[in-house]
């Protein structure tokens, strides 16, 4: 076998071509170049997809808790969520003793 790449090789436009292939893009009416306002404005693609970013956010922790505490709260209408009510609840009624 021959050990020569098969790849085409690339051959770049002379600066000749090249200044003829940019006069027909600057000439074609569909596809102007971006003004430096619309560059301004761009944003990465990977920001806009997705879920919108919470203004609070909520921390992943592996708690374990009674079988009671569990057959509750998955029965009410809004499991998580209502048991996080309920734990916010308790903490805004609580007072936080000073330390020194």
């Amino acid at each position: 076998m021959s050990k020569t790449p098969t790849k085409p090789l690339i051959i770049p436009p002379t600066a000749e071509e090249d200044a003829a292939i940019t006069t027909a893009a600057l000439a074609d009416p569909s596809a102007q170049p971006l003004t430096d306002e619309q560059l301004a404005a761009m944003v990465p693609y990977h920001t806009l997809r997705g879920r919108p970013k919470a203004e609070t956010t909520k921390i992943l922790l592996s708690v374990r808790y009674s079988p009671e505490v569990i057959h509750y709260f998955r029965h009410t209408l809004a499991g998580q969520a209502r048991m996080d009510e309920v734990l916010q609840a308790y903490v805004a009624s609580q007072t936080v003793p000073e330390t020194n």
